[in-house]
């Protein structure tokens, strides 16, 4: 369980892996996964919200998923336009601003006009900052951002902050903790430049599955990680600190 003296994360990015095969194990069509998963994110959002996480970011249409047969892309994005209007008022009140971030041109131009009411709902919020990526991938972000600059600054002046802060989510500091559900090792082309030092999480339960004391151990999890961001431990630190006194007191 978590434990209330360590730090909770302020950034939780989520891939909800495993939605199809919930619901194949137990004889049902992949939609009917997709439908339950709704109710894992549901859950997730209270939970993070309630436990003052101020980030989570949901991967939830990948720019490879259009890969996927016809019949399933339609029923996905048909869910995805009916859980925003369906969910945006409670998140509303609760006072939790939503964005969706991804290549948006894709969708048609009722989806886009849900999205534009829902974010436009919830901009003045100030509470958990919740990102749907959709029609999204991580090369796609970087190269948008790379782009962006080159036009506005020039290939010889580039530096790492120039790309950084027109990132699709440049709003957002950088994941503290990334989850993967499904059993899968991988992070899929998911937040390529941001995940560079987060944390990564497995998990083999499939994303319906994935319930409130399931986040809790993954936090629980995560606070028990010495995040070095390429320096030293603490106490590594301490001792190299020592022993550099002791080097400088002989000469």
């Amino acid at each position: 369980m978590v434990n209330s003296s360590q730090s909770t994360p302020q950034h939780i990015a989520i891939i909800m892996d495993g939605n199809g095969r919930w619901a194949q194990q137990r004889g049902h069509s992949r939609t009917v996964g997709h439908v339950k998963g709704v109710d894992a994110l549901r859950e997730t959002i209270r939970t993070c919200d309630a436990i003052g996480v101020a980030y989570l970011t949901v991967f939830a249409f990948s720019a490879e998923n259009w890969q996927r047969p016809p019949s399933e892309v339609i029923f996905l994005l048909r869910l995805f336009r009916t859980v925003l209007l369906r969910e945006v008022q409670e998140m509303h009140r609760n006072n939790i601003k939503l964005k969706v971030v991804g290549d948006l041109a894709a969708f048609d131009q009722d989806l886009c006009r849900v999205i534009d009411q829902v974010e436009k709902m919830t901009e003045k919020n100030t509470g958990l900052v919740l990102t749907i990526c959709a029609n999204y991938s991580g090369r796609w972000d970087v190269t948008q951002a790379a782009e962006k600059a080159f036009a506005e600054i020039g290939a010889s002046k580039l530096q790492e902050k120039d790309i950084t802060k027109r990132l699709a989510m440049a709003y957002a500091p950088e994941p503290d903790l990334l989850i993967r559900t499904g059993g899968e090792l991988r992070i899929s082309n998911f937040m390529l430049w941001s995940l560079a030092y987060t944390e990564l999480y497995f998990s083999e339960l499939n994303w319906p599955d994935f319930d409130e004391p399931a986040l809790q151990e993954a936090i629980a999890a995560f606070q028990l990680r010495d995040r070095r961001f390429g320096g030293l431990s603490k106490q590594a630190s301490k001792q190299a600190s020592k022993q550099a006194s002791k080097q400088a007191s002989k000469q």
